[in-house]
């Protein structure tokens, strides 16, 4: 039995060290080195299928202004245009994807807002979303198609649908719902689902609804100080040279 047993000793580390079992072995490694090397490429690609911020559609590009806030993980597409000293705060989606979309000067729109333009307004008004200087739309808002004039503040989680209005220096109770082709009239506050008339605003509160927008974009002065204005791509364009061997 021990005789035997040392006999398959030997046939079993003769054929380890045979030449073709070798060659085997390097197939295999070849074989996971390109396995690894796929993997590794699909993770470039599933990287770069990841969020991003500028979305042309078509001829349509948007447009962010050279002083304009907007955080790195907005998403903006197709007709949007955000104007001078305005803000876009994190996790807000701007889809100008079926008619325009513009943000007025010294405009912010909170966090997680949701701002979209539909074909045709049931009013027979134009169908964009536009919304004037010095306004203040409160985060996980949603806006459709409706429009803003200047020196208003929209209240956190609002509902603005087509055709709405919402006219000078007029507020939005958090919460609210304007229904479509409504008009809320100036110097006015309105709440509720759907939204009603509360009561006049008094002189001090028209006074204070520019303050606010003004204080926010004071703020978003500090976070656009942390991003570089031109984004860190040159970066990644000196290394790709210096691996060529390009003087820079």
């Amino acid at each position: 039995m021990a005789a035997l047993s040392r006999l398959s000793r030997k046939v079993l580390i003769s054929t380890l060290s045979s030449p073709s079992l070798a060659a085997v072995r390097g197939l295999s490694t070849d074989a996971a080195k390109v396995v690894a090397t796929a993997n590794a490429t699909d993770r470039v690609k599933w990287d770069y299928r990841g969020q991003r911020k500028i979305i042309p559609l078509g001829q349509w590009v948007p447009k962010i202004s050279v002083d304009a806030y907007v955080a790195p993980n907005v998403v903006l597409a197709g007709q949007v245009t955000v104007n001078d000293g305005s803000s876009v705060w994190n996790g807000s989606v701007l889809r100008g994807d079926l008619n325009k979309i513009t943000i007025g000067f010294c405009t912010n729109v909170q966090e997680r807002c949701v701002l979209h333009a539909a074909w045709s307004s049931p009013t027979g008004l134009p169908a964009e979303t536009s919304i004037e200087r010095f306004v203040t739309i409160g985060g996980y808002s949603l806006l459709r198609s409706c429009t803003i004039e200047p020196e208003c503040i929209i209240g956190q989680h609002s509902i603005l649908m087509e055709g709405s209005l919402v006219e000078t220096q007029s507020i939005l109770e958090a919460g609210s719902v304007v229904p479509p082709g409504r008009r809320i009239p100036t110097g006015e506050l309105w709440a509720g689902n759907p939204a009603r008339f509360v009561r006049s605003l008094t002189h001090e509160e028209t006074l204070e609804i520019p303050k606010l927008a003004v204080a926010i974009n004071d703020l978003s002065k500090s976070y656009f100080s942390e991003f570089l204005p031109y984004s860190t791509v040159y970066l990644e364009v000196e290394k790709l040279k210096k691996s060529f061997g390009i003087p820079i």
